[in-house]
């Protein structure tokens, strides 16, 4: 069970998300998918009932690659754009990222993933 172009839609309060073709957000869906997988231990499509956590997930990352997907200024390189009221600005070598959605799929990590997202400091005497 997995999440469907409509809860993606629903989800966002982004129009270029909201306006995007079902096919388009199939495609970012299946990338969301394919994230989220590579960080659980037991694949999505093995859950009967997809656990809140693991939808609330789906969906910001899949809403993340419809933004990223549907942007072509980001694809072009373009550092500033408005649109209606609307505009932002990428400073010189940055970039958008990935939401962290590490918290919402913590408890379906395995134990060497949960290992390589944590922060790890080892403390000495002087």
């Amino acid at each position: 069970m997995s999440i469907t172009p409509e809860d993606v839609k629903n989800y966002s309060t982004f129009e270029s998300v909201k306006n995007r073709p079902e096919t388009q957000l199939k495609m970012d869906i299946l990338e969301a998918v394919t994230y989220v997988n590579s960080k659980i231990e037991k694949p999505i499509k093995e859950y009967e009932k997809l656990p809140d956590e693991l939808e609330i997930a789906l969906l910001k990352v899949a809403q993340f690659y419809a933004l990223v997907n549907g942007d072509e200024s980001i694809v072009k390189g373009y550092k500033s754009e408005k649109i209606g009221d609307y505009s932002y600005t990428l400073s010189d070598g940055s970039s958008l990222s990935m939401p962290d959605v590490s918290r919402l799929l913590n408890a379906f990590m395995s134990a060497d993933e949960k290992k390589t997202n944590g922060v790890f400091l080892r403390m000495r005497g002087i």
